[in-house]
């Protein structure tokens, strides 16, 4: 471990206060840095719909928050023990697996998001609202914001999602995200009601998880807190290049009316569901890619980007903030390791660590996507359908530790990321094409 030349405690400004910006204040609270996170939205509200949480990000949020924080996280979740995967047409059941098999605990985004803000909080860290950062100094390293304050610190993370400004300066363009192919309309309500329904009765008394596959379309529906809330979530492929068009919104409107069409020989069972969702609850997502980064850090290596700045996934991967979380903890461990005197060390460390992982993770949600639309075309050309097909493939993912991982591969990764930053040239995480190694 390199020796550090004062006692103070190393700073970092954390950009973004969602659920991978407080995973990071989190992690790196626990190693006793000093943390400041800024949030440019002046208040947050319970936005988005389901998410979840993997025993992967669990177990490193138990550590850093006690058993307090792990209870109220858990409970938060879905607690049917099983999910079902079904025809689309009759729900007939094609296969059927442990529901933590699938994403851990599945919930509302906000309930998680205000649990991790109350944990950040709890932690004594503060997190300041409405304040938006708009420049950077990457020598610094510092930050502007919004009001003209200059905030220096010796790292700064850049965990302010999709539309990462952050990414841009370590890019050194900006890069636009491109179509995958695919839409979903999403909707979370009240389901109350619909236990007043004898067609959809069953989907909604209890706690449960289904999923309907079909030609290249799927639902996923979740049923919470005894059927107190609904979650539908329909994925299909779109046809026409107009429907391509990439606005990547959070709050479009959905067309109900394109919904009924999407939903035409679907199970009736949930087809009845649908129709009760209300018109101001649906919302129309275009799934967006981002080609895989050259790189997560600046040319100064004192910026970094974590979560969805570097890594998205799509929703199949169930993995997103899981995988947030697991990145928070191995960039702590590594600015520990490497002490404040080599910065560059510890970031480039942090990357080389983690990219092959959130990659499997990212992939893992192409093959479950292409593998449910492609079943029931095996199937129609006379193909028995083999239950282990269509079941997702995460569980392998959960015994991991990310923090144990990185105690364990340190010296090794270390060593050469140590050899590249004294040649001067670091090797890409991912080659672009015509892209060479990145200069330091």
């Amino acid at each position: 471990m390199a020796e550090t030349q004062d006692d103070t405690p190393l700073k970092v400004i954390v950009i973004g206060a969602g659920l991978g910006g407080c995973a990071t204040a989190l992690a790196l609270h626990h190693q006793n840095f000093n943390v400041s996170v800024y949030e440019k939205l002046p208040r947050f509200k319970r936005l988005g719909d389901s998410l979840g949480l993997g025993e992967n990000a669990l177990k490193l949020l138990r550590r850093w928050g006690g058993q307090r924080l792990y209870d109220r996280l858990t409970e938060i979740g879905n607690q049917a023990p099983d999910m079902q995967i079904r025809r689309w047409s009759d729900g007939k059941v094609l296969a059927q697996q442990p529901l933590m098999d699938m994403a851990g605990y599945i919930g509302h985004r906000g309930d998680y998001h205000e649990v991790f803000l109350q944990a950040v909080r709890d932690a004594g860290i503060e997190i300041q609202m409405g304040r938006e950062v708009v420049g950077f100094d990457e020598e610094g390293p510092s930050v502007r914001l919004k009001d003209g304050e200059v905030v220096e610190a010796d790292v700064v993370v850049g965990a302010d999602g999709i539309k990462s400004k952050a990414r841009e300066l370590v890019l050194g363009f900006k890069d636009h995200p491109r179509s995958s192919g695919y839409s979903c309309f999403r909707a979370y309500f009240p389901g109350l009601h619909l236990k007043e329904d004898p067609a959809c009765r069953d989907l909604a008394d209890h706690d449960c998880v289904n999923i309907w596959i079909g030609d290249d379309t799927h639902v996923v529906q979740n049923t919470l807190r005894g059927g107190e809330e609904f979650n539908w979530i329909l994925t299909r492929k779109l046809s026409h290049e107009k429907d391509m068009e990439i606005t990547e919104s959070w709050f479009q409107e959905g067309d109900l009316e394109e919904v009924w069409r999407c939903i035409e020989g679907l199970d009736p069972h949930m087809v009845a569901a649908i129709k009760k969702t209300p018109s101001d609850k649906v919302l129309d997502w275009k799934i967006c890619y981002r080609d895989p980064l050259p790189t997560w850090v600046s040319k100064s290596h004192k910026i970094v980007l974590l979560g969805d700045s570097c890594h998205p996934h799509l929703p199949t991967s169930a993995q997103g903030a899981s995988q947030a979380t697991e990145s928070a903890a191995v960039l702590a461990i590594c600015l520990k390791f490497a002490g404040k005197n080599d910065i560059p060390l510890a970031t480039r460390t942090y990357e080389k660590l983690r990219f092959a992982r959130t990659r499997q993770s990212q992939t893992n949600g192409e093959d479950l996507r292409d593998r449910w639309h492609s079943a029931l075309k095996l199937a129609n050309e006379g193909k028995e359908i083999d239950p282990e097909s269509v079941k997702m493939r995460n569980r392998p993912l959960y015994a991991f530790d990310a923090e144990a991982d990185t105690l364990q591969r340190w010296h090794t990764v270390s060593s050469q990321v140590a050899e590249e930053l004294r040649a001067g040239q670091i090797t890409p995480l991912f080659q672009v094409a015509g892209k060479a190694a990145v200069s330091s």
